[in-house]
């Protein structure tokens, strides 16, 4: 199954406010192995970078002015993602912001049932810890040291471990229900429940006579 771990950074934290994308990574997955496709470019949102935003990924608004635009980059981009499951982490986010950017140049949105949350996984698995990004990294020993700044590749490829470990982190279960084949070899209860017949075989007076003869004519007389 193919998938793609997806995060953006952006002028500020709401769209409400027009907030535009000013990042966007995808590292795409085969059955949870990491491929070498990688989407990744820099985003010229056209309008000025919030003071907040530029504290956590330094992307200035000089540095990001002779980017391409999102409408330039959204056909290699929505190529990219095709087809795929998107895991995102607190997706209502992102795909708050990917979607308010595809409305602007006319697409459809990305439906949110193609999207994983990894951060509503953790939630479920662990109810009242922190799951941010670095705690999540904390907690399955993965090196976030490079975090300094938020970057969308480098967060990609955070979660992608981050992910692994939460689907390993899953309780097997077994599906007693569609299981067809029944061992009853060490079913002591059934067999404590139920009389067990044995078919008793007769020897007849001549098979008895020719096993005497045997025993006789094989065997040492102080054996016999």
């Amino acid at each position: 199954m193919l998938e793609v771990i997806l995060d953006t950074e952006t002028t500020g934290l709401s769209t409400l406010e027009k907030h535009r994308i000013v990042e966007i990574a995808c590292v795409e997955l085969n059955n949870q192995i990491a491929t070498d496709k990688v989407f990744h470019t820099y985003i010229n949102p056209q309008r000025s970078i919030s003071k907040d935003a530029y504290n956590i990924h330094g992307y200035s608004d000089d540095f990001l002015s002779n980017k391409k635009t999102f409408s330039e980059i959204s056909e290699e981009f929505l190529n990219f993602i095709k087809d795929k499951k998107i895991v995102i982490h607190n997706a209502s986010f992102d795909l708050s912001f990917i979607n308010y950017e595809l409305r602007l140049i006319n697409q459809k949105p990305i439906d949110i049932k193609n999207v994983v949350d990894t951060l509503e996984i953790a939630r479920t698995k662990y109810p009242g810890s922190p799951n941010s990004l670095d705690a999540l990294c904390k907690r399955f020993s993965i090196d976030n040291s490079k975090r300094e700044k938020h970057s969308a590749l480098l967060d990609c490829n955070l979660l992608k471990e981050v992910y692994i470990n939460l689907l390993d982190q899953k309780e097997m279960k077994l599906n007693l229900e569609s299981s067809e084949v029944i061992n009853t070899k060490f079913d002591f209860n059934e067999r404590k429940n139920k009389r067990v017949l044995r078919k008793v075989i007769k020897v007849r007076d001549n098979e008895l006579k020719l096993h005497e003869e045997y025993l006789h004519s094989q065997l040492p007389k102080n054996n016999y």
